[in-house]
């Protein structure tokens, strides 16, 4: 007699008994999306303003993804790179069309991508100058993943604590500060690494004039400048690549989120200047470049990388500051409001976020809470000014509330 198959235990079970804690998760799992829309277990909608936080850009299940994604299943999923993966090639001179820089690297996420950028500053600055030239200079509240290297270049004391020595040669400056920076460099420093506008760090937007000066700057100084675009890079801002909407080129561009839209796809972007010191074995990636996951991203391009597309990104992201000031003029709570493209914040007063993420939810509408006051909406970038206006609402009527309770 064959033993009883033990009973499914509902999710929430599962996770418990079985799913290492490494997240704060919320009691609530999905079976379906469709566009800027969830679905849970019990069959409640949701209109989702985190996208995977900043990583579904074409929402969900969006045709050209998952025609991509099936053509290529039936072919090839995975190849090593001992050999050359035709897709890979394709995304490759895809990314270098648009971005102006040369040379591709693929892995799988944005920690991936940001551990390839430090490696390479440090093979390129030690071959060509001296063992000594490997320090990195990285930026208050900044975050660049969570394997150690990344770890070590975030410079938030939340994720740092408990790990015991980090990696070295990272020096911490203030961010959106060109001064502190320039007073920071020394014959030890190799490259700068920041994010175009600082994401998890609480949707941070430097000066206008910041990335260009931090290019002269590195360039007069012979140091390399590295931006991490894995929450804005991919169309986030309202241009294919951030840094474009400041007119400069960097050395190196650590991208991930939203070039696969959940499907898990890394690049590092690099110059010839960095590519003259590639060989093989300095650095790889077992899953990175493999046949779907490159196929996924040229479809995923083909789509962000249209003009019009990034237009009505641009677009839409108005219209949402707009209304966030308005709720801002009518609720005292809200003490700040800031956004570029559709990567948009407020912050309140009183330590209320989490409880106004709380009251959304309830209401069916997802967006999270950063740094503890504030609110981060980075929806879908298919997002319609219908689903904005329909957000909105939620918003004010839970500040609403709040103000009666307060």
């Amino acid at each position: 007699m064959s033993p009883k198959k033990p009973p499914i235990l509902p999710t929430h079970d599962l996770f418990q008994k079985y799913v290492l804690p490494t997240y704060a998760r919320i009691p609530l799992s999905f079976v379906k999306g469709r566009g800027a829309t969830l679905w849970d277990e019990s069959g409640k909608k949701y209109l989702d303003f985190v996208a995977g936080v900043a990583v579904n850009n074409l929402g969900y299940a969006h045709p050209a993804m998952v025609k991509a994604i099936k053509a290529q299943a039936v072919r090839l999923i995975h190849l090593s790179n001992l050999y050359e993966i035709r897709e890979q090639g394709l995304l490759a001179s895809e990314l270098i069309k648009y971005s102006g820089l040369d040379k591709a690297f693929f892995c799988n996420s944005g920690a991936e991508a940001v551990e390839a950028c430090i490696k390479l500053a440090r093979y390129y600055s030690i071959k060509n100058y001296s063992s000594d030239r490997y320090e990195i200079i990285v930026c208050e509240n900044s975050f660049h993943g969570r394997t150690l290297g990344a770890l070590s270049a975030t410079a938030q004391k939340k994720y740092r604590e408990g790990f015991g020595p980090l990696v070295e040669g990272f020096k911490i400056v203030p961010y959106d500060d060109i001064e502190k920076i320039s007073g920071a460099i020394t014959e030890k420093t190799c490259a700068v690494l920041v994010e175009p506008v600082q994401g998890e760090g609480g949707v941070n937007i430097p000066d206008a004039s910041y990335l260009s000066r931090l290019r002269e700057l590195c360039s007069q100084k012979n140091i390399l400048l590295i931006l991490d675009e894995v929450q804005v890079g991919m169309g986030r801002l309202g241009s294919l690549f951030a840094y474009q909407q400041t007119g400069i080129t960097p050395d190196m561009v650590a991208l991930a989120k939203g070039l696969g839209c959940g499907f898990p796809v890394g690049a590092v972007l690099a110059s010839d200047k960095i590519a003259s010191v590639a060989r093989p074995g300095i650095h790889a990636s077992t899953f990175g470049g493999n046949p779907l996951a490159c196929a996924v991203g040229l479809a995923i391009l083909s789509v962000i990388s249209k003009k019009s597309f990034l237009e009505k990104i641009l677009e839409k992201g108005s219209y949402f500051l707009q209304i966030l000031h308005k709720l801002k003029e009518k609720h005292p709570v809200i003490e700040n409001v800031r956004g570029r493209g559709l990567m948009l914040a407020c912050d309140l007063k009183d330590d209320l976020a989490s409880q106004v993420v709380a009251k959304a939810r309830d209401k069916g509408m997802l967006f999270n809470c950063i740094q503890n006051k504030t609110l981060r909406f980075v929806p879908p970038l298919v997002v319609t000014k219908a689903e904005i206006k329909k957000a909105a609402l939620i918003l004010d009527q839970i500040l609403g509330e709040l103000n009666m309770t307060s």
